[in-house]
């Protein structure tokens, strides 16, 4: 049988895993919510971590915590930010809307390293907790480990994309292809263009993401309980900010109104429909992907994805498109995400929103799945494909829409009746043409060269 301890707290005795660093509140809140099995992301304990580390930093600095406790302190808290006590943060993602929790959680075992490492007794309230409440704690480790986690993982993964869409579309950019709208044959586009608009997008998407940043920088921390900032200096907010900068690639500050900082998560939901912008380019990126792979024998057939398993269990020889099938599940996910994260955001009552730890979950775990997604659509999907230039040539010059380029030389209505002819019959559009119109073979070949009609469609 496991083995226990006793433990008390305001609300009396519990008994607590033996070997456990967190205490009775953390003990309570494990009984309260058996819910979900879903607990906080390595992200989200890694700024607590950092956030508990700069607290006592500050203190120490205010002359309100001494050093040996301080410093006991920043290294357990600098220990929970590394990952090494990942287990002991047991809570339910669904908890008190507060997180609480949570917050206590990392006190209590923050409290119990450094009791260890000091050899002398740390109190999670008093001493770890000093000049904070689990209402600016949260909404700053929800700010800090979502700007960390963008700006460390996501960015550089979307910048990985772009830069290995670029070299992609370079590699390509002789191949002249069919267009397509309404999944309908159309006006010619080269290979390089079709690639080059995926590049746009994941572009746009990095300035989105970017755009949010500086917002996400501003934190809650010093307005404690209500925004008021009882119990913390004026300055405990600015200085930890400061200390967070320090110790991390962010660039973190004091915000404008610890009202709105505390009642509100607007910039979360702002930065979860930039991340649903960038699932929904990846979506389109993945799924053309899908189609042009399509075939080997019956569909479009264009490209060949590399060939990373087997794809059926009954079928020999069927390799299906994993890659972009997993990029556009990370994609659906993301995307059902905001909206927990938009309902969760409007959930602010009077001076704090009570939605707090499933806006961390669901906004952070968005994050790190559309990094992952996209450096393997890099990686597996867009590196390794090759080109079946032979089918591509083919179907541009048996495309009857190539009389668009003809439209203003014979007009629209006889350009139809060329199309029309030219499909019905299974013929090449300059043959027809040749027929119904008095333009040389000359004027014709001319005209209706593929490779002039892709020229533009970029600014300078």
């Amino acid at each position: 049988m496991a083995e226990y301890r006793v433990e008390k707290d305001s609300m009396g005795e519990i008994r607590v895993p033996a070997e456990a660093l967190y205490a009775a509140q953390t003990q309570r809140a494990v009984e309260n919510f058996p819910i979900s099995g879903l607990t906080f992301s390595r992200a989200f304990i890694r700024a607590l971590g950092f956030i508990k580390a700069a607290a006592a930093t500050v203190n120490q600095e205010l002359d309100l915590l001494d050093a040996p406790i301080s410093e006991a302190i920043q290294e357990a808290a600098g220990e929970v930010a590394e990952g090494q006590w990942d287990d002991q943060f047991p809570i339910d993602i669904f908890q008190t809307g507060s997180g609480t929790s949570t917050n206590m959680n990392a006190n209590e075992v923050i409290a119990t390293r450094a009791t260890q490492i000091l050899g002398a007794k740390v109190h999670p309230n008093d001493h770890v907790n000093m000049g904070q409440s689990s209402n600016d704690v949260i909404p700053t480790a929800i700010h800090v480990a979502a700007y960390l986690e963008t700006a460390d993982n996501l960015i550089p993964a979307l910048r990985h994309l772009h830069e290995t869409l670029n070299a992609k579309a370079a590699e390509y950019d002789d191949v002249v292809k069919t267009g397509r709208t309404h999944l309908m044959d159309a006006m010619p586009v080269r290979l390089s263009q079709e690639i080059g608009g995926w590049a746009a997008q994941v572009a746009l998407s990095i300035e989105r993401v970017e755009a949010t940043l500086p917002r996400l920088g501003e934190l809650a921390q010093g307005g404690t309980a209500v925004g008021t900032g009882i119990n913390a200096l004026p300055e405990f907010g600015g200085r930890l900010a400061a200390a967070l900068s320090a110790r991390t690639t962010g660039q973190f500050k004091e915000t404008r109104n610890h009202f709105a900082a505390q009642a509100s998560m607007d910039t979360a939901v702002e930065l979860s429909g930039q991340l649903k912008a960038t699932a929904a380019a990846l979506m389109k990126i993945a799924d053309d992907l899908r189609w042009m792979n399509s075939g080997p024998i019956a569909g479009i057939g264009e490209i060949a994805l590399p060939s990373l398993q087997p794809g059926s269990s009954i079928m020999p020889g069927k390799v299906n498109p994993v890659i972009p099938e997993a990029v556009m599940m990370v994609a659906a996910q993301v995307m059902g995400n905001d909206v927990t994260v938009g309902i969760a955001g409007s959930r602010g009552n009077f001076q704090l929103n009570v939605m707090l730890p499933v806006i961390a979950h669901n906004l952070l775990e968005s994050i790190t799945i559309l990094g992952h997604a996209s450096r393997l659509l890099a990686d597996k999907g867009i590196q390794g494909f090759t080109v079946n230039r032979d089918k591509m040539a083919n179907l541009v010059d048996k495309n009857p829409i190539l009389v668009t380029a003809l439209n203003a030389i014979i007009g629209y209505d006889t350009g139809a009746k060329i199309a029309k002819t030219a499909y019905a019959e299974g013929r090449t559009l300059r043959e027809v043409a040749r027929e119904m119109t008095d333009l040389t073979d000359e004027e014709l070949d001319r005209y209706l060269d593929p490779r002039p009609m892709t020229e533009g469609g970029i600014a300078e």
